[in-house]
């Protein structure tokens, strides 16, 4: 750590409540110096922000010691606005609150909120937020004020800047200003003298002058994130609605938005989606105009590479997987409707527009989930088709521009022409065709020769697009890759004003230097990431951070997306000869991305290239292991019986112990051992459970029914899921056989989860040697009572070669279709609390066990703020910080509920929100037995 490293982050802590929440620790600088753009900077310090006060204070602190400061919320961000060398103060980990007003219609929410997560609170009401950037599951409220966010649908009459009522903001001096106080203009007045001038006067200079009116006019009719929103000096007069109106798209060079009122719009719950293919991008301009006069809700391009890549996706629609490419474009279109009549009503008249116009094949469009799914995946599974394929070193640029509607064909032609000139391959060109919006990807080194080539394809561009009237920006921001340009967009005088704005509020220029406003020509070349080839399994990053929301370390120590790039800023250190810093990012790596790391695969649902961080963690941890301890597993692995009656019989006693007697011996062995080693008992852990082994049933079995060992091990308060379901299948007349050796058998998880290869292939082969011989060759399905176990034998099964493949079941999937059906009529209880678990969600059973929880109880909640609870296993006990940190905000939010009865579908997730929420948490099964007894 250098000097400068130290110095600052001292005067920063004095800013902040607990001096902890600065950090120079080498893994958080290189953990955050990445974010979704292709720029790369790594921080002098990082800040974890309490509240908007402490904002405030770190912003002083900037100004006053002219350190460059920038907030960074979602990390989505693709133009370089998000990354800094200096202080990077982080906004999203303590703002998440989202406060619903007038049933839905408005919506105020802090800045660390996502819209998905926004959207799904607004559900219940029917609404939504206008802008629907596709990145929602990840990009946060911050970034979508911040970069004027729109979307696949919202154009430009439902973005943020036309949808948000009011904003609270954090200016440079620290002053905070609501936008929507009654007497936020003689506040403003008051607090910011300057400011308040400088806004009158500039909004008198742009409206005088006629070139410029004419100018933000054209611009602001299109899609637009190119330099400052000075459109807003035409739209609004009072100083505080321009103040508003101007931070809007700022960036985060202007001030901090601590929370933002919207107006929100009827989600629409019936659409019907077509794919309308043409023989050129030509032809499918021309048809433009008629299909937007039908007021579809979205018209998305792809242009003839696009469709060549979306014929090799996997699951690629018909209609694309037979065509023969040449020079054809296709429009994907949607109509939303909030009845299904009134979608009725739109699909005919858009049929009869339709059906005259020169199609390759006609048009036709489905409300079925299932297709339309498919066509949605061919639009949205390009960036990560190309992306995920590209050669590995390289770095993905994704770009976006806008052209009026009438020039876009031309555009993209010449566009195509200039990825040959400049022999960029498999750029794909889509986007959002009725509002001119295309997007478009280039995979290099962006060095050397590659860069110099960059940098002339670059100019002809902009050129290409300012050409046509367009701006070089339409949704992704301006950042870092388009500052140089804006002057040439926009010309002297309006630039000289944007210059005068950003003095306005930022008198220091300390808040987010070099974004939007430069005087550097080359700003865009410079500080471009590397991607060094890491272990397989997370190489083909592209670092847009979807996996960080349903991560449960997110707020502990690294999320999927920073494992990965402190891997490759490991890899950059060896390479560079940077042995020291290699060695310090190796040793906190230990704690903070393979001890704390819940392997939950929960990031693979969210990653657009499908990476499991889980399987990079699980090949590191395999490294990692000593030898003893690969001796103690495989041991465990040969003698599994005895192993699980040895667990069920010590947990058994220590439940009749006193707590003293046994924490104190416990936390020594783990200080001896290692915390990563032995687990940490506490009181709420059960008794052992009993054995799991049965005697073969009299009648003819329908199904092998594998019951988990997690079971034999953790007991339950009253009845276990075992026997509420083989009580459940003798009242539906079905017989299950359990393998005679049951209490030997495991799905694996334990050793593979650590890395233990050797456990691993010992039950590997035991098991399937066993269910080979129960299901009769395959002629049986498998069920298994534990949603983790499921998964592990289904990976288990998958790997053999062996023919035909057995079918494993998960049990609430099987009563759901086989039980639930003859079940008599029950009094329900009340209220219940539902855990899905990650595993439940990756094998996509999570309707089914709501379907059991109904059969349970009247009303039924799963928490708005679901995630991994991150027990995983014996993770949950070897590091309670990780559960802890997990299930914070859900254990609160289902304490609020109030439920009669707590159920989940996986006995160690049941014991992790048992600790976290104080409530018992049981098998949704055993409380279905339950309820269905005479």
């Amino acid at each position: 750590m250098t000097q400068g490293h130290t110095s600052i982050a001292e005067a920063f802590r004095k800013e902040v409540l607990d001096p902890d929440q600065v950090s120079t620790r080498m893994i958080d600088l290189h953990a955050n110096a990445h974010d979704a753009s292709h720029f790369l900077l790594v921080p002098e310090a990082v800040v974890i922000a309490k509240d908007a006060a402490e904002v405030g204070r770190l912003l002083r602190a900037s100004s006053r010691m002219g350190t460059p400061l920038t907030l960074r919320s979602g990390g989505t961000s693709l133009s370089g606005q998000g990354v800094t060398g200096s202080v990077l103060v982080d906004v999203r980990r303590n703002f998440r609150r989202i406060d619903l007003l007038d049933s839905g219609h408005r919506v105020r929410v802090q800045p660390g909120a996502t819209v998905r997560q926004v959207n799904a609170r607004l559900a219940r009401f029917g609404r939504k937020l206008g802008p629907d950037p596709a990145s929602e599951s990840a990009c946060t409220i911050g970034g979508v004020v911040a970069n004027n966010s729109s979307g696949m649908a919202c154009g430009t009459t439902s973005n943020t800047y036309q949808t948000l009522e009011s904003m609270t903001v954090v200016l440079p001096s620290g002053t905070v200003v609501d936008t929507g106080a009654p007497n936020a203009d003689a506040s403003l007045r008051h607090d910011e003298p300057a400011l308040f001038e400088g806004l009158l006067r500039l909004r008198d200079r742009v409206r005088g002058n006629p070139e410029s009116v004419r100018i933000l006019t054209h611009q602001f009719s299109m899609k637009n994130t190119m330099g400052y929103g000075l459109n807003s000096f035409l739209d609004h007069d009072d100083p505080a609605q321009l103040l508003a109106h101007l931070v809007i798209g700022s960036e985060g060079t202007l001030g901090f938005v601590a929370e933002a009122v919207f107006r929100t719009l009827p989600n629409h719950a019936h659409a019907a989606t077509g794919l309308l293919i043409f023989e050129s991008l030509l032809a499918a301009n021309e048809a433009l105009p008629s299909i937007v006069a039908t007021n579809p809700s979205t018209v998305e391009l792809m242009d003839a590479q696009s469709l060549r890549v979306g014929k090799a996706q996997a699951d690629a629609h018909p209609l694309i997987r037979d065509l023969i490419v040449d020079s054809q474009a296709a429009l994907l279109v949607e109509y939303q409707a909030g009845t299904a009549n009134e979608l009725a009503i739109a699909q005919r008249f858009g049929a009869e527009v339709l059906s005259v116009l020169n199609l390759r094949t006609p048009a036709v469009f489905s409300s079925d989930v299932a297709t339309r799914s498919s066509l949605w995946n061919l639009r949205k599974g390009l960036y990560a088709t190309v992306a995920g394929a590209r050669p590995s070193s390289t770095t993905a640029l994704l770009e976006d521009v806008v052209v009026p509607v009438p020039a876009l064909a031309r555009t993209c032609t010449q566009l195509i022409g200039l990825f040959e000139t400049y022999e960029y391959e498999n750029s794909v060109i889509f986007g959002h065709a009725k509002d001119g919006n295309i997007h478009f990807m280039l995979t290099d080194l962006f060095e050397g020769a590659a860069l110099s080539k960059y940098a002339a394809f670059t100019e002809d561009m902009v050129d290409l697009v300012l050409g046509e009237g367009g701006s070089l920006k339409a949704e992704h921001g301006t950042g870092r890759v388009m500052a140089p340009f804006v002057r040439r967009q926009y010309g002297n005088e309006l630039y000289a004003v944007m210059r005068e704005l950003k003095a306005l509020f930022d008198p220091s220029g300390m808040l987010n230097p070099g974004v939007i406003i430069t005087e550097d020509s080359e700003a865009h070349l410079k500080d471009i990431k590397s991607t060094p080839t890491i272990e397989v399994e997370a190489d083909r990053c592209v670092e847009c951070g979807y996996c960080e929301p349903v991560c449960p370390s997110r707020d502990l120590t690294l999320t999927p997306r920073q494992r990965i790039v402190v891997k490759r800023a490991i890899s950059t250190a060896t390479a560079c000869g940077d042995t020291e810093l290699a060695a310090e990012l190796e040793r906190d790596y230990e704690y903070d991305g393979l001890q704390t790391c819940a392997v939950d695969g929960m990031c693979q649902t969210a990653c657009p290239v499908l990476i499991n961080t889980g399987d990079l963690v699980r090949r590191l941890r395999t490294n990692e292991q000593a030898s003893v301890e690969k001796k103690v597993w495989k041991t465990a692995a040969t003698h599994w019986s005895a192993t699980t009656k040895v667990a069920s019989t010590v947990l058994s006693v220590a439940s009749v112990l006193p707590t003293s007697v046994i924490t104190a011996p416990n936390k020594l062995a783990r200080a001896v051992l290692g915390n990563d080693v032995l687990p940490l008992w506490s009181s709420e852990l059960p008794k052992g459970g009993g054995r799991r082994a049965r005697p073969a049933p009299a009648a003819e079995p329908e199904a092998v029914y594998v019951p988990a060992c997690v079971n034999s091990m953790f007991g339950q308060v009253g009845d276990n899921v075992q026997n509420s379901f083989e009580e459940l299948c003798e009242g539906a007349g079905i017989a299950v056989l359990v393998p005679p050796n049951i209490d030997s058998l495991c799905c694996g998880t334990p050793w593979s989860s650590k890395g233990l290869s050797d456990g691993a292939a010992i039950m590997h082969d035991r098991v399937l040697a066993s269910l080979r011989i129960s299901t009769r060759n395959g002629e049986l399905p498998i069920i298994c009572d534990a949603s983790s176990c499921t998964e592990g034998l289904l990976h288990m099964i998958q790997a053999d070669t062996a023919e035909p493949q057995m079918r494993v079941i998960d049990v609430i999937d099987f009563v759901a279709s086989r039980i639930l059906p003859t079940l008599p009529t029950h009094e329900r209880i009340e209220r219940l609390a539902v855990h899905p678990t990650c595993s439940s969600t990756r094998l996509g059973i999570n309707p089914q066990l709501m379907a059991v929880a109904e059969a349970v109880a009247a009303t039924v909640l799963v928490p708005e703020s679901w995630g991994c609870c991150a027990f995983a296993g014996d993770r949950g006990m070897l590091h309670p910080e990780l559960t802890e940190s997990a299930t914070r905000v859900q254990a609160a939010e289902v304490r609020a509920f109030g439920a009669t009865a707590h159920a989940s579908c996986n006995r160690t997730c049941e014991l992790g929100m048992t600790r976290a929420t104080g409530a018992e948490y049981q098998h949704v099964l055993v409380l279905l037995a339950a309820s269905t007894r005479p």
